[in-house]
C-alpha cells in the first residue's frame, strides 16, 4: 500500500490510523561486518546491548544509508521482513512477535506498506529473542512479576576489566595445586563531583539549593544583619566561635548588603540552617532560627544563650 511522505512509526502510525502497537519496525544492524535484520513491536527499541550477546557478536551498529538500501531495496524507514533485496540476510524478531498476524510492515519499496502481514507465513525469521529495551509492565525474566520502571543517577562505575592489563604484566596467583592462573581485574570509582550533583538534582526548591547537614559546605550560615553595630557583631562572632568549638561548620554573611539579599542567597546557596542576628532580633530577645526546608511562618527566636542547643536540634532534624 503507498504511504507517500510517511518513514517513521509515528508518520505510519498516523497515515494508517493505527497505535504504534500494530506495527513491526524492522532496523538493519551491521554484526562484525555482517548486516542482520531486526523485528522489534513498532512501541519498542532494539536493546542493542541483548542484541549484542544473542548474536554472541563483538561489536554490533546500526547499519548506514547505503547498507540498509542493499539489504532492503529501500530507502530508510521502509524495511520489512517479507521479501527484503538480500534474501540471505538472516531476519531476527523480538519473542513477543512470534505468532503475530495482521500488522503493517515496510514493503522494502520507497513510500509502500504491507498490511495484514503474519510473520510466521509472509517472513523467514531467524529466530526469535528478547531484544527490545525493557518497559513498565514487562514481567521479571526471574520472579515473573511485572517491573517497574524508576529514574537512577548514577555515582559511580564498576569496570570489569578480565586480564587484559594482568596478561601483559603477567600478574598471576597459584592455587591450591600450585598452579599459577592468570589474576581478573577490576576496578570501580565513586564521582565525587556526581554525588554533589545527585544531591542537589534530589534535595532542591523553586530558591536554591537544600544540602544535607551531613554533605553541606556549611552547616549554619550567621546572616549579621548590623555589621557595623559592634554590640550586634560582638554576639554574631561570639556565636561563630562557640559552633565551631562544637564542631559546627559556619560561615558568617557580614556583607554590607540589604537583609533581602542576604536571605536570598542563603537560600540559593542551601545551608541547612539559617541564622539572622540583628539590632531588632536581640531587642526581641535573641537571635532567629530556621531551617532551610522551612517556611518564613516557622521561624523562631531562641535567648543567645540557647542558640547552640537549639542549632544542634535543628541539624539533628
Amino acid at each position: 500500500m503507498p504511504t507517500p511522505n510517511a518513514r517513521t512509526i509515528e508518520e505510519v502510525a498516523a497515515f494508517f490510523g493505527l497505535p504504534p502497537s500494530a506495527f513491526v519496525k524492522t532496523l538493519v544492524y551491521v554484526a562484525d561486518g555482517k548486516p542482520v535484520m531486526v523485528c522489534v513491536p513498532g512501541d519498542r527499541d532494539v536493546n542493542e546491548v541483548k542484541l549484542k550477546r544473542f548474536l554472541k557478536a563483538k561489536a554490533v551498529a546500526l547499519a548506514d544509508a547505503r547498507t540498509v538500501e542493499e539489504v532492503t531495496g529501500a530507502p530508510v524507514g521502509f524495511a520489512g521482513p517479507v521479501k527484503p533485496a538480500k534474501a540471505d540476510v538472516p531476519v531476527y524478531a523480538e519473542s513477543a512477535l512470534e505468532g503475530v498476524s495482521g500488522v503493517v510492515v515496510g514493503a522494502n519499496q520507497a513510500d509502500t506498506h504491507l498490511k495484514n502481514v503474519d510473520l510466521a507465513r509472509d517472513a523467514k525469521i531467524a529466530a526469535y529473542a528478547d531484544l527490545v529495551i525493557c518497559g513498565a509492565g514487562d514481567l521479571c525474566p526471574k520472579c515473573g512479576k511485572p517491573m517497574e520502571l524508576k529514574r537512577g543517577i548514577e555515582v559511580g562505575q564498576v569496570f570489569k576489566l578480565g586480564t587484559k592489563y594482568t596478561d601483559a604484566f603477567k600478574a598471576v596467583y597459584k592455587n591450591d595445586q600450585l598452579k599459577e592462573n592468570v589474576m581478573i581485574m577490576g576496578c570501580y570509582g565513586v564521582g565525587v563531583t556526581r554525588t554533589m550533583q545527585a544531591v542537589v538534582e534530589q534535595s532542591h526548591d523553586k530558591d536554591g539549593i537544600i544540602w544535607p547537614a551531613s554533605v553541606a559546605p556549611f552547616q549554619v550560615v550567621l546572616d549579621l544583619l548590623d555589621p557595623d553595630n559592634a554590640d550586634v557583631a560582638k554576639v554574631a562572632y561570639d556565636l561563630e566561635a562557640q559552633l565551631e568549638a562544637a564542631g559546627i561548620d559556619v560561615i558568617v554573611d557580614d556583607r554590607a548588603e540589604r537583609p533581602g539579599v542576604k536571605f536570598k542567597d542563603a537560600d540559593l546557596i542551601g545551608f541547612p540552617v539559617r541564622v539572622v542576628v540583628g539590632a531588632k532580633g536581640l531587642a526581641n530577645g535573641g537571635v532567629e532560627l530556621k531551617r532551610r526546608d522551612q517556611d518564613k511562618s516557622q521561624m523562631r527566636i531562641v535567648p543567645t544563650s540557647d542558640a547552640v542547643a537549639a542549632i544542634r536540634e535543628l541539624l539533628a532534624q
